[in-house]
């Protein structure tokens, strides 16, 4: 199979079971991609070992192994990555939802109280709103961004979870009426500094780079967040954001620079700090 992943050539009647050997794939993304190509389910790809590709299975198969060695994400050749559980589309409007996201989602539940408020800014492909409003029905979710592509991605999200999540075009809190108040606001903004090594490796080349940085010094996006924050939630509410793993320290410096209460940040599954947040006094 290395052999033929560099050359690209996998011929017609080579069986499932000879394709697993010596993938120069990562498994994971070996198993979705052939799934995708062959149209079959993870079980499938058991049941069906000995199965022989077709020409067309062949040959479509070939290219998306090529596409993925040449660093295009898997979840954009496929069109979909499950987050929080749910399936979501993807594109190339809005980022991927990555595992760590999931904790922003986890605090957000956790501090949101019965029958109120949450709103998610920057939203995105609808990830954290849509997750917090399939988890909490009797909440009422608000989620923004300033792309129209990404809003419309969103929405599509939300109708395929039956999540109800209201959705509204605007740049930060610019179009929110100045009653509107919330319990929690959560967010997971552009925080890549400018020029940063990492926006031109690995997934995140195809991803949308007005959603990755904030093209100046990684913090200019959360600064907008906490400073606006107090206009638009409710007395004693939340504010929690996701970070880089490296500014949890200067995020919490901000907040704290600013009165917000119970100042802190939680881990990820790594061990690093990828949350941070206080709560309005």
């Amino acid at each position: 199979m290395s052999r033929i992943e560099q050359t690209g050539q996998i011929r017609a009647g080579v069986t499932l079971a000879a394709l697993q050997v010596q993938s120069l794939l990562d498994p994971l993304d070996y198993r979705v991609l052939l799934c995708h190509a062959l149209q079959i389910g993870r079980v499938g790809l058991i049941t069906q070992s000995e199965r022989a590709l077709s020409e067309q299975e062949a040959q479509q198969f070939a290219t998306l192994v090529q596409r993925r060695l040449d660093g295009e994400p898997v979840a954009y050749m496929v069109g979909s990555r499950e987050f929080y559980g749910l399936p979501f589309e993807v594109n190339e409007a809005v980022l991927i939802p990555r595992p760590d996201t999931e904790l922003l989602v986890e605090l957000t539940i956790e501090r949101l109280p019965p029958q109120a408020a949450a709103l998610d800014m920057g939203t995105g492909s609808g990830a954290i709103a849509v997750s917090v409003a399939h988890s909490r029905p009797d909440a009422s979710v608000m989620a923004l961004d300033v792309s129209p592509a990404a809003l419309a991605v969103a929405k599509r999200n939300a109708a395929a979870n039956g999540a109800r999540v209201s959705f509204l075009q605007s740049d930060w809190y610019g179009a929110l009426a100045p009653e509107q108040r919330f319990a929690v606001i959560a967010s997971n903004p552009p925080y890549i500094a400018s020029g940063d090594s990492h926006l031109s490796e690995g997934d995140l080349r195809f991803e949308p780079v007005g959603a990755l940085t904030d093209h100046a010094d990684g913090l200019s996006a959360l600064r907008t967040i906490i400073a606006g924050a107090p206009r638009h939630l409710l007395a004693g509410g939340w504010l929690l954001m996701e970070h880089g793993y490296d500014q949890a320290a200067a995020v919490r410096a901000l907040l704290s620079a600013q009165g917000w209460l119970e100042v802190q940040s939680w881990t990820d599954l790594a061990g690093i700090e990828r949350v941070s947040g206080g709560r309005l006094a």
